[in-house]
């Protein structure tokens, strides 16, 4: 932390400083640094607040007291937040396989353990990286479906199904918060009730003063990009804040199911839920984690470790750099977290009280459009697992993480790949071998527009291996696509693939056009 970056003037300061130099060099000089720091941090929070409007003021200072207290630990943290020569493998028992929990079937009273559970979305971001405006969550990703409507098709399918009611929490930000509430009316009259909440607002902070960006309040005009969402630890604070967690409590509640609305194979698992609401040894287990086996493209998905005793999800961010590689080895860490998370409301409601919930803190550098570089200070929602009682991992078949973060991801999913029933996509039982292929499409179908564009129909992928692509390339219709497919449209040249080609293994460069005559 840049300390000593920060401009201070007063005259008492410099005795201060004076002093502690003489004393004990600088630890001390330090500290002197740091308690002026978050002074003048609560300072700039203490004018902000002044400018929030009486119907936002609660709300507002709630944020900014937040932020504070995560400023205040930002300070205390020194280096990597693990030491790495205490990172052990965790126990067999700590991570079961999923077959084991699935082994003990189902209850006949299946309905009744469902009404005790509540799903919740991370609904926070924005379809920026897709080179979509608004929310991630209202990209069509199949038939004209976007990831919410599927959300919502899987949990009225389990309603109907089980005659039960399990609702739909939706954990927004200010990013996303008004987009998504108008589009929500449109399920008015589905079986699935549907609660929102926002996650915290805090401000950025500049990455040599330390000191927040914003002057005011408001988060428009010049003030847009001066606050952000701190991360899905916020999860914890925000839905206990919003009062919507005693409500749900009230209504005889028992576990959310917590996942990324981009992660389309997170649907309820009847048997995990099973597991936790009838314990096989009786005590109840407060978090589990679903994690699945790593492959060369998961290197860096945070891991479960074994850490003084506790469960503890390590980050690439958090490993020395001396222990990269190794953190991302396969053989040693075999398995990644998929953000797949079911969690006790009762547990999140007394260490929330308790003020009991730790999690190391991502430090995130940016750079604004206007070139100033600041930071944001976020927290990873599954980092709290070391503060639960009786946590465990389940390690669950690929199939339950399927994350669309990119236009190679779209296509997978849109493709023959996977069938869609209920909202719910499976592989195609077409396909012989269960492994999902690998696919790359190169800065030119970046854009989800850009992409829509590039392929007349969605190419037969059902036994592609692995597809590359780069440069000016589009595909006409029916194409099929088989073995490992490289296209590479070299500056200047342009592919178009013609409409019903087949190509297997092969490797097509140059230039091709094919012109209507």
């Amino acid at each position: 932390i840049p300390l000593c970056s920060a401009e201070f003037s007063s005259a008492s300061l410099k005795s201060d400083l004076s002093r502690a130099m003489s004393q004990d060099g600088a630890s001390q000089f330090q500290e002197v640094i740091r308690q002026e720091l978050e002074l003048s941090v609560k300072k700039e929070l203490e004018k902000i607040l002044t400018t929030a409007p009486s119907h936002e003021f609660e709300h507002t200072k709630k944020d900014l007291d937040g932020f504070r207290k995560l400023f205040h630990r930002f300070l205390q943290e020194k280096g990597p937040s693990v030491d790495w020569g205490k990172i052990q493998r965790p126990p067999e028992d700590s991570i079961q396989p999923y077959e084991k929990i699935k082994a003990r079937g189902l209850p006949d009273n299946i309905s009744s353990v469902l009404n005790k559970l509540v799903v919740v979305k991370l609904n926070g971001g924005l379809g920026t990286s897709m080179g979509c405006k608004g929310p991630k969550s209202l990209i069509g990703v199949r038939n004209e479906n976007t990831f919410l409507d599927l959300t919502v098709q899987q949990i009225e399918h389990l309603n109907k199904t089980y005659n039960t009611d399990v609702p739909l929490v939706l954990m927004n930000s200010f990013n996303t918060d008004e987009d998504t509430k108008k589009i929500l009316q449109k399920y008015n009259h589905c079986r699935v009730k549907i609660y929102t909440f926002n996650q915290s607002r805090y401000p950025r902070i500049n990455k040599e003063s330390l000191l927040p960006v914003a002057k005011d309040v408001s988060y428009s005009g010049e003030n847009t990009e001066a606050w952000y969402p701190p991360g899905h630890g916020d999860i914890y604070a925000s839905f206990y804040n919003s009062g919507l967690l005693d409500t749900l409590i009230g209504e005889g509640k028992e576990y959310i199911f917590v996942s990324n609305i981009d992660n389309l194979g997170a649907t309820v698992d009847l048997y995990i839920l099973n597991h936790l609401m009838n314990p096989p040894n009786g005590k109840p287990c407060e978090f589990v984690m679903e994690v699945t086996n790593k492959t060369r493209a998961d290197v860096k998905g945070g891991t479960l470790t074994q850490y003084e005793g506790k469960l503890r999800l390590v980050e690439i961010a958090q490993v020395p750099k001396a222990h990269v590689d190794e953190f991302k080895s396969v053989s040693k860490f075999k398995i990644f977290n998929t953000n797949n998370l079911w969690i006790s409301l009762a547990a999140v409601k007394r260490l929330q009280e308790q003020n009991a919930i730790d999690m190391e803190i991502i430090v995130n550098p940016k750079t604004l459009d206007g070139g100033l570089n600041v930071i944001q200070l976020e927290t990873a929602v599954g980092a709290a697992i070391k503060s639960f009682e009786n946590s465990l991992g389940i390690n669950v078949p690929r199939s339950r993480f399927l994350p669309v973060k990119t236009t190679s991801d779209l296509l997978l999913v849109m493709s023959n790949l996977y069938s869609l029933n209920a909202g719910s996509l499976t592989m195609s039982e077409k396909r012989e071998f269960p492994t999902v292929p690998l696919v790359k499409l190169g800065s030119s179908f970046t854009k989800v527009q850009d992409y829509l564009r590039r392929f007349e129909s969605i190419p037969d992928m059902l036994e592609l291996d692995h597809l590359t692509v780069s440069g000016d390339v589009t595909f006409g219709k029916n194409v099929s696509l088989k073995g490992t497919v490289i296209i590479i449209a070299n500056h200047g040249d342009r592919i178009d693939i013609p409409p019903g080609a087949v190509l297997e293994n092969k490797i097509v460069s140059g230039n091709l056009r094919i012109l209507d005559h």
